[in-house]
């Protein structure tokens, strides 16, 4: 796998793992019960981007080691899925 690849299926997974990771530990205003005139009650209460952001990229980084200690240390690649699920083809034959 080239760095390029790689800092590829970096980026796409880091934006995944972002919108994964993106409600945990979130605290709304309904949840203090101190709801900001103008704003709806289900608003987040307070920044929580950053620690979102490095939530992210911790769990992007375990991704992205499994995946590369599986293609480079194992030597699985992308052709070999198709080898690794069963077969779901319909049996033609009789």
């Amino acid at each position: 796998m080239n760095w390029v690849l790689f800092a590829a299926l970096f980026f796409v997974t880091w934006w995944l793992m972002l919108f994964i990771v993106l409600p945990f530990s979130l605290r709304t205003q309904d949840d203090d019960q101190d709801v900001t005139l103008g704003t709806v009650s289900s608003a987040p209460r307070g920044p929580h981007m950053l620690r979102a952001f490095i939530r992210a990229t911790i769990v992007t980084v375990v991704v992205m080691g499994i995946l590369y200690g599986l293609t480079m240390g194992l030597g699985f690649s992308f052709d070999d899925i198709m080898r690794i699920m069963p077969d779901f083809s319909p049996n033609v034959s009789h």
